[in-house]
Protein backbone atom coordinates (compact mmCIF):
# COMPACT_ATOMS: atom_id res chain seq x y z
CA UNK A 1 0.00 0.00 0.00
CA UNK A 2 1.17 3.52 -0.85
CA UNK A 3 -0.32 6.68 0.66
CA UNK A 4 0.32 10.23 1.83
CA UNK A 5 1.00 10.96 5.51
CA UNK A 6 1.89 14.10 7.47
CA UNK A 7 5.36 13.79 8.99
CA UNK A 8 6.98 14.90 12.25
CA UNK A 9 10.75 14.23 11.75
CA UNK A 10 12.70 13.56 14.97
CA UNK A 11 16.21 12.50 15.91
CA UNK A 12 14.95 9.24 17.42
CA UNK A 13 13.85 5.79 16.31
CA UNK A 14 10.30 4.75 17.16
CA UNK A 15 9.32 1.08 16.92
CA UNK A 16 5.91 -0.49 16.26
CA UNK A 17 3.88 -0.89 19.48
CA UNK A 18 6.21 1.48 21.33
CA UNK A 19 4.53 4.16 23.43
CA UNK A 20 6.14 7.57 22.97
CA UNK A 21 5.41 10.73 24.94
CA UNK A 22 5.99 13.99 23.06
CA UNK A 23 5.91 17.66 24.01
CA UNK A 24 4.66 19.54 20.95
CA UNK A 25 5.58 23.23 20.78
CA UNK A 26 6.34 24.22 17.17
CA UNK A 27 3.34 25.80 15.34
CA UNK A 28 3.59 23.37 12.39
CA UNK A 29 3.46 20.33 14.64
CA UNK A 30 0.73 21.76 16.83
CA UNK A 31 -1.32 22.06 13.62
CA UNK A 32 -0.37 18.51 12.60
CA UNK A 33 -1.38 16.99 15.93
CA UNK A 34 -4.63 18.97 16.15
CA UNK A 35 -5.66 17.76 12.70
CA UNK A 36 -4.67 14.15 13.40
CA UNK A 37 -6.68 14.13 16.63
CA UNK A 38 -9.69 15.79 14.96
CA UNK A 39 -9.68 13.43 11.95
CA UNK A 40 -8.48 10.39 13.92
CA UNK A 41 -5.63 9.80 11.49
CA UNK A 42 -2.01 8.76 12.13
CA UNK A 43 1.19 10.62 11.27
CA UNK A 44 4.72 9.54 10.52
CA UNK A 45 7.90 9.97 12.55
CA UNK A 46 10.83 9.55 10.16
CA UNK A 47 14.24 9.34 11.79
CA UNK A 48 16.66 12.24 11.40
CA UNK A 49 20.33 11.22 11.18
CA UNK A 50 23.14 13.73 10.69
CA UNK A 51 20.53 16.47 10.17
CA UNK A 52 18.89 14.58 7.30
CA UNK A 53 15.55 12.78 7.11
CA UNK A 54 16.40 9.19 6.29
CA UNK A 55 14.43 6.62 4.35
CA UNK A 56 12.52 4.76 7.07
CA UNK A 57 10.30 5.78 9.94
CA UNK A 58 7.30 4.64 11.93
CA UNK A 59 3.62 5.49 11.60
CA UNK A 60 2.13 6.49 14.97
CA UNK A 61 -1.32 7.22 16.34
CA UNK A 62 -2.20 9.75 19.04
CA UNK A 63 -3.62 7.83 22.00
CA UNK A 64 -4.45 10.96 23.96
CA UNK A 65 -3.55 14.56 24.68
CA UNK A 66 -2.15 14.40 28.19
CA UNK A 67 -2.00 18.16 28.75
CA UNK A 68 -2.75 21.36 26.82
CA UNK A 69 -1.02 24.63 27.69
CA UNK A 70 -2.36 28.18 27.35
CA UNK A 71 0.04 28.89 24.47
CA UNK A 72 -1.22 25.88 22.50
CA UNK A 73 1.65 23.57 23.36
CA UNK A 74 0.69 19.97 24.13
CA UNK A 75 1.92 16.85 25.86
CA UNK A 76 0.70 13.88 23.84
CA UNK A 77 0.92 10.10 24.17
CA UNK A 78 1.44 8.20 20.92
CA UNK A 79 1.90 4.56 19.92
CA UNK A 80 3.88 3.12 17.02
CA UNK A 81 1.87 1.25 14.38
CA UNK A 82 4.06 0.14 11.46
CA UNK A 83 7.33 0.87 9.67
CA UNK A 84 7.15 2.93 6.48
CA UNK A 85 9.58 3.75 3.69
CA UNK A 86 9.62 7.26 2.25
CA UNK A 87 9.21 7.43 -1.52
CA UNK A 88 8.95 11.22 -1.76
CA UNK A 89 8.87 14.13 0.70
CA UNK A 90 6.25 16.79 -0.01
CA UNK A 91 7.52 20.15 1.24
CA UNK A 92 4.62 22.38 0.17
CA UNK A 93 1.07 21.45 1.14
CA UNK A 94 -1.73 24.03 0.67
CA UNK A 95 -2.83 25.59 4.00
CA UNK A 96 -0.45 23.37 5.98
CA UNK A 97 2.60 24.39 7.98
CA UNK A 98 3.99 20.86 8.15
CA UNK A 99 5.55 18.60 5.52
CA UNK A 100 4.24 15.28 4.30
CA UNK A 101 5.50 12.21 2.49
CA UNK A 102 4.40 9.57 0.04
CA UNK A 103 5.21 6.27 1.72
CA UNK A 104 4.77 2.55 1.43
CA UNK A 105 4.81 -0.14 4.10
CA UNK A 106 7.31 -3.01 3.71
CA UNK A 107 6.02 -6.45 4.64
CA UNK A 108 7.11 -7.21 8.18
CA UNK A 109 7.39 -10.79 9.44
CA UNK A 110 6.93 -10.95 13.22
CA UNK A 111 7.34 -14.72 13.62
CA UNK A 112 9.65 -15.16 16.58
CA UNK A 113 12.05 -17.81 17.87
CA UNK A 114 11.58 -18.53 21.58
CA UNK A 115 15.13 -19.78 22.26
CA UNK A 116 16.78 -16.87 20.48
CA UNK A 117 14.50 -14.36 22.23
CA UNK A 118 15.42 -15.86 25.59
CA UNK A 119 19.14 -15.63 24.77
CA UNK A 120 18.74 -11.93 23.92
CA UNK A 121 16.70 -11.28 27.04
CA UNK A 122 19.28 -13.04 29.23
CA UNK A 123 22.07 -10.98 27.67
CA UNK A 124 20.17 -7.72 28.21
CA UNK A 125 19.64 -8.59 31.86
CA UNK A 126 23.34 -9.40 32.17
CA UNK A 127 24.18 -6.00 30.64
CA UNK A 128 21.82 -4.23 33.03
CA UNK A 129 23.42 -6.09 35.97
CA UNK A 130 26.89 -4.92 34.91
CA UNK A 131 25.60 -1.35 34.53
CA UNK A 132 23.68 -1.59 37.82
CA UNK A 133 20.44 -0.44 36.23
CA UNK A 134 16.99 -1.84 36.89
CA UNK A 135 14.55 -2.14 33.99
CA UNK A 136 11.15 -3.76 33.59
CA UNK A 137 9.56 -4.50 30.24
CA UNK A 138 5.87 -4.41 31.14
CA UNK A 139 5.18 -7.75 29.43
CA UNK A 140 5.75 -11.42 30.12
CA UNK A 141 9.02 -12.73 28.66
CA UNK A 142 7.23 -14.84 26.04
CA UNK A 143 5.34 -11.76 24.77
CA UNK A 144 8.44 -9.62 24.20
CA UNK A 145 9.61 -8.80 20.68
CA UNK A 146 12.88 -7.40 19.37
CA UNK A 147 11.12 -4.04 19.15
CA UNK A 148 10.32 -4.22 22.88
CA UNK A 149 13.95 -5.01 23.71
CA UNK A 150 15.86 -2.78 21.29
CA UNK A 151 15.86 0.43 23.36
CA UNK A 152 17.17 -1.55 26.37
CA UNK A 153 20.20 -3.05 24.62
CA UNK A 154 22.52 -0.03 24.56
CA UNK A 155 22.28 0.54 20.80
CA UNK A 156 23.41 3.82 19.27
CA UNK A 157 20.86 5.82 17.25
CA UNK A 158 22.44 4.53 14.04
CA UNK A 159 22.17 0.93 15.27
CA UNK A 160 18.55 1.44 16.35
CA UNK A 161 17.84 2.71 12.85
CA UNK A 162 19.56 -0.31 11.27
CA UNK A 163 17.29 -2.57 13.31
CA UNK A 164 14.23 -0.54 12.20
CA UNK A 165 14.66 -1.65 8.60
CA UNK A 166 15.15 -5.34 9.31
CA UNK A 167 11.84 -6.92 8.39
CA UNK A 168 12.18 -10.41 9.87
CA UNK A 169 11.84 -10.83 13.64
CA UNK A 170 14.62 -13.44 13.70
CA UNK A 171 16.94 -11.00 11.91
CA UNK A 172 16.17 -8.36 14.52
CA UNK A 173 16.83 -10.78 17.39
CA UNK A 174 20.09 -11.94 15.78
CA UNK A 175 21.15 -8.30 15.39
CA UNK A 176 20.55 -7.68 19.10
CA UNK A 177 22.32 -10.90 20.06
CA UNK A 178 25.44 -10.02 18.04
CA UNK A 179 25.50 -6.51 19.51
CA UNK A 180 25.20 -7.80 23.08
CA UNK A 181 27.86 -10.50 22.61
CA UNK A 182 30.19 -7.73 21.47
CA UNK A 183 29.38 -5.11 24.11
CA UNK A 184 28.99 -7.21 27.29
CA UNK A 185 32.68 -8.31 27.49
CA UNK A 186 33.73 -4.69 26.92
CA UNK A 187 31.44 -3.44 29.70
CA UNK A 188 32.61 -6.21 32.05
CA UNK A 189 36.23 -5.22 31.40
CA UNK A 190 35.32 -1.56 32.06
CA UNK A 191 33.88 -2.56 35.43
CA UNK A 192 37.12 -4.41 36.30
CA UNK A 193 39.09 -1.33 35.25
CA UNK A 194 36.95 0.86 37.49
CA UNK A 195 37.68 -1.45 40.43
CA UNK A 196 41.42 -1.33 39.73
CA UNK A 197 41.33 2.47 39.59
CA UNK A 198 39.44 2.61 42.91
CA UNK A 199 42.08 0.41 44.56
CA UNK A 200 44.98 2.60 43.46
CA UNK A 201 46.33 4.55 46.44
CA UNK A 202 44.47 2.48 49.05
CA UNK A 203 46.07 0.11 51.57
CA UNK A 204 45.65 -3.44 50.32
CA UNK A 205 46.05 -6.68 52.17
CA UNK A 206 48.23 -8.59 49.73
CA UNK A 207 50.22 -11.77 50.08
CA UNK A 208 53.00 -13.43 48.10
CA UNK A 209 52.83 -16.72 49.94
CA UNK A 210 54.22 -19.70 48.11
CA UNK A 211 56.94 -17.79 46.28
Amino acid sequence: MTNFIPIFPLGIVVYPQEQLNLHVFEPRYKQLVQECVKDQKPFGIPTVLNKKIVEYGTLVQVLRIEKEYENGEMDIVTQGLSVFRILEIIKTIPDKLYDGAIVNYPENNNKTHARLRQQVLHAIRELHHILQVSKTFGKADEELSAYDLAHHAGLSLEEEYELLHLFLEMQRLEYLKRHLLKVIPLMAEMEKLKERVKLNGHFRNLSAEGL
